[in-house]
């Protein structure tokens, strides 16, 4: 469902745009999602909307699968959970550690937006199927109007990217791009 409309308390969410994860492979190329969240995060605070930066600097307890086959997880080296410097980084934004993979789990983000008195959520960053999908579902959970840039996103696959961009998010959002959550944020002409 394209973007309909942006509450007045509308806050962005860019999720783990760090070093240690922009350097991954992706399916879509990582500059041009990292430099259209910095243009929406530049925006959202130009509007003094909130705008929420999480990182991840660890992982979930339970085993799984994957954990359990594949090599040992070598060290982080350090900085590896530092935002990038493109995001620009206001003393105003909302800084999330996260331990999980979504923003809500296990961190005061909720209350931190209920506090703002924020509506909506707007949500970029990486890896569209793990990260911003955890995210967008504890959002749509707690009762957030749910935005997902598609364009300001990417993952390891194009095949994980894509089924959550056209099975998982149009039942927990709206989906629009960009351009048009820019051209949202625009005041209205007198």
């Amino acid at each position: 469902m394209p973007l309909t409309t942006l509450d007045p308390r509308t806050a962005l969410v860019v999720v783990d745009l760090q070093h240690g994860v922009v350097t991954t492979p992706t399916a879509h190329p990582m500059g041009d999602v990292v430099a259209r969240s910095a243009a929406l995060a530049a925006a959202f605070r130009d509007r003094g909307l909130p705008v929420v930066l999480a990182n991840v600097t660890g992982l979930a307890p339970g085993r799984t699968d994957a954990q359990q086959s594949g090599p040992s997880r070598p060290p982080r080296p350090p900085g590896w959970a530092e935002l990038v410097a493109e995001l620009a980084v206001s003393d105003a934004d909302l800084l999330v550690t996260k331990q999980r993979w979504g923003a809500f789990i296990g961190t005061s983000l909720h209350e931190r937006l209920q506090e703002l008195g924020v509506t909506q959520v707007v949500l970029t960053g990486v890896a569209t199927s793990a990260g911003v999908e955890s995210t967008a579902r504890s959002a749509y959970d707690h009762g957030y109007h749910v935005v997902l840039v598609t364009d300001a996103m990417t993952d390891r696959s194009a095949e994980a990217h894509d089924h959550s961009v056209e099975r998982v998010f149009p039942r927990l959002g709206e989906t629009t791009t960009t351009a048009e959550v820019l051209a949202g944020l625009r005041p209205a002409a007198p």
